[in-house]
């Protein structure tokens, strides 16, 4: 039944004449919350290392609210709570090079896990080139759904770069699917007033577009000193 750690538990209190007071109810009460509280906390990590987060020790409380960023604390407090995971709703974080985008969305994505909801973390580069392999090696279908099925999917350096051949396609195909059945959080420096172009052909980036801005929360992290900056190495 892999009920280690009730065993674990078991053999300890045969070892500690302290529990020797407590009745038979007591100390299966301790056993048994041992072995939910081991569960539970073996959960939590199967889900962090299956995100396959940029930052897997991220996590909201250890965000930095300089006040040159502009963060709304009370805004971030209130999606750590992952209602909006629950309501299919998305995020997205704006904000230059160095910012913390990436480290903000990681941060969500791990109080997700801490909820216990499925995440993947994938760069949008990285995404579109393996869905490029998988149409190539028969497996375009297996793959997508993948993306498809997470309760919360975080694409990172969203539109870096403008979009080439099928790869708008593919991501009106995931955009749609995901629309009103799961949650996505979109890391990206240009505001989606810019997005238009970089999707490149019209009728594509008007059904992307359509799909996220009128369903999503929007985050804006501003800043003079980058976070990579006020992270690295200090001159003595």
């Amino acid at each position: 039944m892999r009920l280690t750690a009730m065993a674990e538990s078991y053999r300890g209190q045969l070892q500690d004449n302290n529990f020797q007071d407590l009745s038979f109810e007591e100390r299966f009460g301790i056993i048994v919350d041992l072995e939910w509280s081991r569960r539970k906390n073996n959960k939590l990590a199967r889900l962090i290392k299956k995100a396959d987060f940029r930052f897997s020790n991220a996590c909201v409380e250890d965000i930095e609210y300089h006040s040159d960023r502009k963060l709304d604390k009370a805004q971030i407090t209130r999606l750590a709570s992952c209602n909006y995971v629950q309501e299919k709703h998305n995020v997205i974080i704006m904000g230059a090079s160095g910012n913390g985008k990436s480290y903000i969305g990681c941060a969500l994505g791990v109080a997700a896990c801490r909820n216990y909801y499925t995440v993947k973390y994938v760069r949008l580069p990285d995404l579109l080139d393996e869905l490029a392999i998988a149409r190539g090696e028969g497996i375009y279908k297996k793959v997508m759904k993948q993306y498809k099925s997470v309760s919360l999917l975080i694409l990172d350096e969203w539109l870096l770069v403008p979009l080439k051949g099928a790869e708008a396609r593919d991501l009106l195909e995931i955009i749609e699917s995901r629309h009103q059945n799961g949650s996505t959080i979109f890391c990206s420096q240009f505001s989606p007033g810019g997005w238009h172009e970089k999707i490149g052909e019209d009728t594509l980036a008007d059904a992307i577009l359509d799909r996220i801005v009128h369903d999503s929360y929007s985050v804006h992290i501003d800043g003079n000193v980058s976070m990579r900056e006020r992270h690295g190495l200090q001159d003595k």
